[in-house]
């Protein structure tokens, strides 16, 4: 295929050159009618490209196929069957993928450490979940992806899973074995659904981890806002084999999404995918390795612990993408939240997530030696000033084994159940009516329908305490909760 064409972007240069008067959405009539202060700061082009796909990009009667064409270059560059374009982010592609393999009442095999927008879709959908807990790494107090065997047990326990659903990459860069897990699900029959939602960059260059497509997997989401070059809300569904329908997926998507896609969207994937087959191997070459350059760097200050190559030689991971840089900076006496703070404050450094034990950042093809410059000289002024930071209350991390709660419910059938707002000391043994997430990284703590245990409200509220956001709990400060009512 010709990946010189850009349709969408085609499309809204040849529509811009025509200079169209528009009567119908949007309102602002391509930036006529926007308020020059808001234009001011967003700028005018961005109003100019926020076209209609229909009557606008394309013509409903004389179809030009316009993003059917840019999801078809998007498919062969990244060896899939089939792609299709998502303006409402990968929390929604999440769902709708879902959707397509499991409905009300069957089960769905789900990575417990699945961003919130996963037990969302679990609510929404209604379908029974059945949890496979990822492997959990006591000394870095993190999780990473389950193994293989973790999810052919968890199948031989459920024969009637209608499909599993994978995260990997992590928010902290470590990533499954996809082809193991790919072919446990496969000789069930069973789809995997890989939720890649930090992979878009993983095709287009082989030092990178194992990309979703080529590892076997069967429906691939990825947020390519997240690691490439499109506006936020950008989300790809990547789909190949036979076990999920294009149609299928076609239908829940249309269930769940817009129909007002947004032109700036489309646009940029397909801007995007061009740049990344003609000069994608040598952009993410020289990210990788500024990234090991970082991490070089950076282990070499006191008090700050890169995660690399480390985490897979000692088995936690099947793979790391070297392009995340987790910093554990406990040895600083502070936690990664004071840490990111401290960065926003004091160096203008916003850095991807923090939790009690580290910061993480994205390397980009879009980073440069300034930004590395910036990021190392953050990191040095961090360590020289971190006896200067506010000691906070600690954190009481709980065992690995605490975070497995008990699903008592099915999580639809707590989310809309009857409630009580019960005091957290009396909240240990009920059953949860709401998600409590710290954010970030948003992986639900307590989901809908779990048991609610001493050790995990000590977590929380110790947390709180430190300064970590519960933003979706219903009382943030979690001195109070949702819970099942009792009869």
């Amino acid at each position: 295929m010709d990946h010189s064409r850009v349709p969408v972007l085609e499309a809204l240069q040849e529509f811009r050159r025509r200079g169209d008067t528009v009567f119908g959405p949007p309102g602002h009539r391509q930036g006529r009618g926007v308020d020059p202060r808001v234009a001011e700061i967003v700028g005018l082009d961005v109003f100019r490209s926020d076209v209609l796909s229909l009557n606008g990009l394309d013509d409903r009667r004389q179809s030009q196929g316009v993003i059917s064409q840019a999801q078809e270059l998007m498919a062969d560059a990244v060896g899939a069957e089939h792609a299709f374009f998502s303006t409402c982010g990968s929390s929604l592609s999440v769902k709708t993928a879902m959707l397509s393999v499991a409905g009300p009442g069957e089960k769905m095999l789900l990575s417990r450490n699945a961003h919130k927008s996963v037990i969302a879709g679990v609510v929404v959908n209604g379908v029974e979940p059945i949890w496979v807990h990822p492997r959990f790494d006591a000394e870095r107090h993190i999780a990473h992806p389950p193994e293989p065997d973790d999810v052919r047990r968890r199948l031989e326990e459920h024969p009637d899973a209608k499909g599993m659903l994978l995260i990997t990459p992590t928010d902290w860069g470590t990533c499954a074995h996809v082809r193991g897990v790919a072919r446990v699900c496969h000789e069930y029959d069973v789809p995997l659904i890989v939720d890649e939602a930090w992979g878009a960059h993983l095709p287009f260059h082989p030092a990178l981890p194992a990309w979703g497509m080529d590892a076997e997997a069967d429906l691939v989401v990825t947020s390519v806002h997240k690691m490439g070059g499109a506006v936020e809300q950008s989300s790809v569904f990547h789909l190949q084999y036979d076990r999920v329908s294009p149609e299928v997926l076609k239908q829940r998507e249309d269930l769940l999404g817009t129909t007002s896609a947004s032109s700036l969207v489309f646009a940029t994937l397909d801007g995007w995918r061009r740049q990344m087959v003609q000069h994608g191997h040598e952009l993410l070459e020289a990210a990788v390795r500024r990234a090991e350059r970082i991490r070089a760097t950076a282990g070499d200050l006191p008090g700050l612990r890169p995660m690399g190559q480390d985490v897979v030689d000692e088995g936690l991971a099947a793979e790391f993408d070297p392009l995340k840089l987790v910093i554990d900076v406990r040895e600083l006496g502070i936690s990664g939240m004071q840490a990111a703070e401290w960065l926003r404050t004091h160096r203008h450094v916003d850095v991807g997530g923090s939790d009690t034990c580290r910061i993480s950042a994205s390397i980009t093809h879009a980073d440069d030696d300034e930004t590395e410059k910036i990021f190392l000289d953050s990191l040095r002024a961090l360590v020289e000033s971190a006896d200067t930071v506010e000691r906070q209350p600690p954190v009481h991390l709980p065992e690995a084994s605490a975070l497995e709660l008990e699903q008592a419910m099915l999580p639809r059938d707590a989310f809309f159940a009857e409630v009580d707002h019960v005091p957290a000391e009396r909240a240990a043994g009920r059953v949860a009516a709401e998600m409590i997430s710290p954010y970030p990284p948003g992986v639900p703590v307590i989901a809908p329908g779990e048991v609610i245990t001493d050790e995990v409200l000590d977590y929380l509220r110790s947390g709180v305490e430190h300064g970590v956001l519960i933003p979706d709990a219903a009382d943030q400060s979690v001195r109070t909760l949702r819970v099942v009512a009792r009869h």
